[in-house]
């Protein structure tokens, strides 16, 4: 099986064109098998580029430890430079179908390759059932805004890290076709995330599991974060992740709608437009392909 790895600014995937290769009997198998950054290619998943009837291309993605996830912000660029690069749809403006729907992206082309690429994230969902949350003693809540982390997922905090980081002791969920929980912090560094951040996933307060942010605020427009990402662990970027932190930010009354998130693995800009649609726009990177002896 050919494949090709790629990162969108450290989230890196593998990925196979299913154009030309047929999609596998056990992809969520493949998936554990060939992300393994010890005993595979290495990965925080793979995606599958695979023919669509109603757009370019169709991309399904799945974690490290074999989940499928819905969409991943950082993966389609990479996709939409796959195809433009590659020659499947030789076209500036494409639309991606993606299991949170279909994507429209604008790819932004240097000496005939894709460099960055701006993708309409489209709406947040906001509905606590859609999310999904299930919250205790908050029934009738339309948002899940600065909602005491206390009241439902108690934190242990016997070595003092709460205090280390500044813990904004609330948080705000938002799903951009994947489900995302944010919370605020005066120093994201110092959250013992390897060691929270299963915690928050699992809880059962999130029956789909949860992407988890920690978030510091640097100025109104500008952001730095860290993530544990469903499925995967701890990511150098998440793009669904950072769309939901110009959303939470501006909602909890702590970001303008147009924000610069700082991620491990790069930088990505944020807009949660007029129409109020999120905008993101960020680099995708081809490193090198290569045959998977299965």
């Amino acid at each position: 099986m050919r494949f090709t790895k790629m990162h969108g600014i450290g989230n890196d995937y593998v990925y196979v064109d299913c154009f030309e290769e047929p999609f596998p009997v056990d992809p969520a198998g493949l998936a554990r098998r060939i992300a393994d950054r010890h005993f595979g290619v290495g990965g925080d998943g793979i995606i599958f580029i695979c023919p669509s009837k109603v757009a370019a291309a169709r991309m399904r993605m799945f974690n490290a430890d074999g989940s499928e996830s819905e969409m991943c912000g950082n993966g389609v660029r990479c996709v939409a430079k796959y195809v433009y690069d590659h020659d499947i749809r030789r076209e500036r403006q494409l639309q991606i179908e993606t299991g949170a729907g279909i994507l429209s992206l604008e790819l932004e082309v240097e000496a005939g390759k894709v460099s960055r690429v701006k993708v309409d994230m489209g709406l947040p969902i906001l509905s606590p059932e859609k999310i999904p949350v299930k919250l205790t003693g908050a029934a009738g809540l339309e948002q899940i805004v600065n909602v005491p982390l206390a009241d439902q997922i108690p934190l242990s905090d016997t070595d003092g890290w709460q205090q280390r980081c500044g813990l904004d002791p609330r948080m705000t969920c938002v799903s951009m076709g994947n489900p995302h929980v944010v919370i605020f912090c005066r120093d994201v560094q110092a959250v013992p995330l390897e060691t929270i951040g299963p915690i928050v996933e699992n809880h059962s307060v999130f029956p789909r599991r949860i992407n988890v942010h920690f978030v510091e605020v640097t100025s109104r427009g500008e952001v730095t974060m860290r993530t544990w990402e469903r499925g995967s662990g701890i990511t150098l970027a998440c793009g669904t992740g950072a769309s939901a932190v110009c959303v939470a930010g501006n909602l909890a009354g702590n970001t303008a709608r147009t924000i610069l998130a700082h991620l491990p693995g790069g930088d990505l800009t944020l807009d949660w437009a007029a129409n109020d649609h999120v905008f993101m726009t960020g680099g995708a990177t081809e490193v090198f392909s290569g045959e998977w002896p299965e």
